[in-house]
């Protein structure tokens, strides 16, 4: 069982594109797509982006083509990169600095999901067998996201993943072990293709559904409490008047890219999406 307050907000974990130097808008490469309306380089800007950072059309993504940015989430190494790593001096003001900044960005995301995974795990009174080696790995996680450029860049980010990976999994049991079936075959679909799955209603509590493909699948009024979802691929999956209550690792990302309603669902702290149906 998740813990029955709402979570804190964790403002350094979310994104704060007022603090942020644009970087997902110029960092990243995107190709022309169903999600992008046209391609980009890797450091390249965005067309979009205008010169305070902000982008040009944020309240038109999706009418414009961009369906792929509303679901983009840093969990706040935007404004980390921007205004920690870097002191607040943006790619344009020291353009020699830009190349740096950019290879940063996406290891420092990386790091940052890892926190809101950790902090998830602190939440979860079922798994405080693991809170004290979840609370050490959050410190010493934190402590590299405030290194200089080039440590960050060196730093073995798949080492540090496969460690809380192991944090996660043994969470994930902990706190599903009290759901009914949860840990038996029935209910593993861990890394499953389940791309167009007919779900409707199905009895999915605790479920290992762990970097599962549910695009498109049809979870309309399913039970997905206590559901591990971390990594799953939920690409306009339809969750209307689904139950996500205190579903584990869910992010605001794979929310956004659901289409639910108003009858679904979400845990406390994720936010509904301003698309989903009323």
């Amino acid at each position: 069982m998740t813990s029955p307050e709402a979570p804190p907000d964790r403002p350094d974990l979310r994104a704060d594109c007022a603090n942020c130097f644009g970087l997902c808008c110029v960092a990243l490469p995107f190709a022309k797509s169903q999600d992008f309306a046209h391609d980009k380089n890797a450091g390249t800007p965005c067309r979009n982006l205008q010169d305070d950072f902000r982008c040009g059309i944020h309240t038109r993504l999706r009418d414009e083509g961009y369906p792929g940015c509303t679901v983009f989430d840093c969990f706040g190494a935007g404004q980390k990169v921007s205004q920690v790593t870097f002191e607040g001096v943006s790619w344009r003001e020291r353009p020699e600095s830009s190349r740096a900044m950019y290879e940063v960005f996406p290891v420092m995301r990386q790091l940052h999901e890892l926190l809101w995974y950790l902090s998830d795990v602190l939440e979860l009174d079922a798994a405080v067998a693991v809170h004290g080696d979840a609370r050490r790995a959050r410190e010493d996680i934190e402590r590299l996201t405030r290194a200089r450029s080039d440590e960050l860049v060196a730093a073995d980010v798949p080492a540090v993943r496969g460690d809380v990976n192991a944090l996660l999994l043994k969470a994930s049991e902990l706190a599903r072990a009290d759901v009914p079936g949860a840990l038996g075959r029935k209910k593993n679909h861990r890394g499953a293709d389940l791309v167009g799955a007919r779900f409707k209603k199905a009895d999915l509590r605790g479920a290992n559904l762990r970097g599962a493909l549910l695009v498109a699948a049809d979870l309309t009024g399913a039970d997905l409490r206590s559901a591990d979802l971390i990594g799953a691929d939920l690409r306009d999956a339809r969750l209307a008047g689904a139950d996500l209550t205190g579903a584990l690792f869910l992010t605001q990302a794979q929310v956004n890219a659901a289409r639910g309603d108003a009858a679904t669902r979400i845990p406390a702290g994720l936010q509904r999406p301003a698309h989903w149906a009323a």
